[in-house]
């Protein structure tokens, strides 16, 4: 996808792999991928009015958290900053948004058959506690459709009413988090919400807030 956007595809091509040989996630981590689960991408071409292209990754979360509530009902799932989708508490997909001549390509990876193990947080699929397992090429038609209404609401609103329903799908404000930041640093503190830009906001033990940009985050 990488290529086909710096040769000038346009806008709103979708590609699904059944497997892949060299998946990664956000930090370069690898993405175990076996054929059953999703493994797509997406390509936008940011538009001068549009919001942040970083706040994309949250277009792509509330898309997700929608197409698979379906499948599991109402409060099983839980999104976690920046990138994450929970099931029960466990990862069930992830998300990595990269650069590529101007266009942003979205990667999406869903759990739905299987999930990897012998990692260092819990991670789970939808087939766990036999709620089945949708085709992958279905799941991505229903997700496809759910990400271009969200991109559509971004495009037209601004990023509020995306960032309204992220929170509102996301743990519950004092949730205890601890954020690893790129040059090291650990915070741990409760979850506060996200400012205006999409940006975490943990307040911490003294009472003062701090606004995390990057990093990766865990439950406590």
């Amino acid at each position: 996808m990488i290529a086909l956007a710096s040769a000038g595809e346009a806008e709103g091509l979708w590609l699904r792999a059944v497997t892949q040989t060299a998946g990664r996630g956000r930090l370069g981590r690898i993405w175990q991928s076996p054929p059953g689960n999703l493994y797509a991408s997406t390509l936008v071409r940011p538009r001068p009015a549009d919001p942040s292209p970083a706040s994309l990754g949250f277009v792509a979360a509330v898309a997700l958290h929608e197409t698979v509530t379906p499948w599991v009902g109402e409060g099983a799932l839980t999104l976690k900053w920046p990138n994450d989708l929970l099931l029960d508490g466990a990862k069930l997909s992830g998300i990595l948004l990269e650069g590529a001549d101007g266009a942003v390509v979205i990667g999406m990876g869903v759990n739905l058959a299987h999930y990897p193990e012998g990692l260092e947080r819990a991670v789970t699929s939808l087939a766990v506690g036999g709620r089945g397992a949708p085709d992958p090429a279905l799941f991505l038609e229903d997700l496809a459709a759910a990400f271009a209404h969200w991109l559509g609401r971004w495009r037209s609103e601004g990023l509020a009413p995306i960032r309204t329903a992220w929170l509102a799908a996301a743990h519950p404000k004092g949730t205890a988090l601890t954020a690893n930041l790129p040059d090291g640093e650990s915070i741990k503190g409760l979850f506060d919400g996200l400012d205006s830009d999409g940006a975490l906001i943990l307040r911490l033990a003294d009472g003062h807030s701090r606004v995390i940009h990057a990093g990766d985050v865990f439950l406590i």
